[in-house]
């Protein structure tokens, strides 16, 4: 009885699994048939949509086939949609089983990199292919081509780089220049400005010591005047004083009698007027040897 229930059981698995492989080898053929479809429509109508329509089925249909990656990611980049392509293509190389296809893809891949001027990326795209295709002379020269657009690429890089630096350099020179400019024309305007008030103060200064100098001229006209006045009123005849009778010597001489002076009043007379005129003649010295005279009232 056992060993009919094992039987049975083996009869089972068998079946099963012959069952799981029919179904799979369907799921392969109609990927097949999908890409087939996909390949007519885009070479011979152009129909870029339903080609990728047809792709995607065959990839819904069997993940694992590499041929309808690497024809999607060719239509991508047929019609120029280079990021989706470059992404077909990593997806191809990850289902890979040989490595003709694995070069393939990468190839393809370096290609469509250098469609974006990644060249830095599409020459480790051909190296890839050239690790599984050592014998491909066409991967090989676009590896090339792909190392001198990246060397001119990274040259020029440099090249614009020591330009920005020098155009900084020179407009940090020109900043600095303009700074500088602005500082010599504040410096001269405060100059200037200076300059002026020295002038304006210059000018005050004289102005001031002009009628310092008019009103000193005044004054020393005025104490003139009195001094010719004071010095009119000394020189004043002694004949006038006897005349106002303002108690002048002659005022204290005797009273003429009838007849001739005497010798002794004659000498006498004499002797007085000589005395009052030295006196007058004493007060002017004075005077001129005590310099102007001093104003100290003000009239008001």
């Amino acid at each position: 009885m056992k060993h009919f229930l094992v039987v049975i059981c083996c009869l089972h698995f068998g079946f099963l699994f012959s069952q799981e492989n029919k179904d799979r080898e369907e799921a392969i053929l109609e990927a097949k048939q999908f890409v087939a479809t996909g390949n007519d429509v885009l070479v011979q109508d152009g129909n870029f949509p339903k080609a990728e329509g047809e792709y995607r089925k065959a990839i819904a249909k069997n993940p694992a086939s590499t041929t309808a990656k690497y024809n999607l990611a060719n239509a991508y980049y047929t019609s120029e949609k280079y990021d989706e392509a470059t992404q077909r293509y990593a997806d191809a190389v990850k289902v890979a089983t040989s490595k003709s296809e694995k070069h393939k893809a990468f190839h393809n891949q370096g290609n469509t990199f250098m469609e974006q001027k990644k060249y830095k990326e599409a020459v480790e795209a051909y190296k890839n292919a050239l690790r599984n295709n050592t014998r491909d002379e066409e991967t090989r020269y676009n590896l090339a081509l792909a190392k001198k657009m990246l060397e001119e690429e990274e040259k020029k890089n440099d090249q614009n780089k020591d330009d920005d630096g020098q155009d900084e350099d020179q407009n940090k020179d020109q900043q600095d220049n303009k700074d500088q400019k602005e500082g010599d024309d504040k410096e001269e305007k405060k100059g200037d400005e200076g300059d002026k008030e020295n002038e304006e103060d210059k000018k005050d200064g004289e102005n001031k010591d002009g009628e310092d100098k008019e009103e000193e001229k005044k004054d020393e006209g005025d104490e003139e005047k009195d001094d010719k006045g004071d010095a009119k009123d000394d020189k004043k005849d002694p004949k006038d004083d006897q005349k106002d009778g303002e108690g002048t010597p002659q005022d204290q001489k005797p009273q003429q009698v009838q007849g001739q002076l005497s010798p002794q009043q004659v000498k006498s007379l004499l002797e007085a007027m000589n005395n009052e005129e030295k006196k007058v003649q004493d007060k002017i010295n004075a005077q001129k040897a005590q310099g102007s005279k001093v104003k100290t009232d003000k009239d008001w």
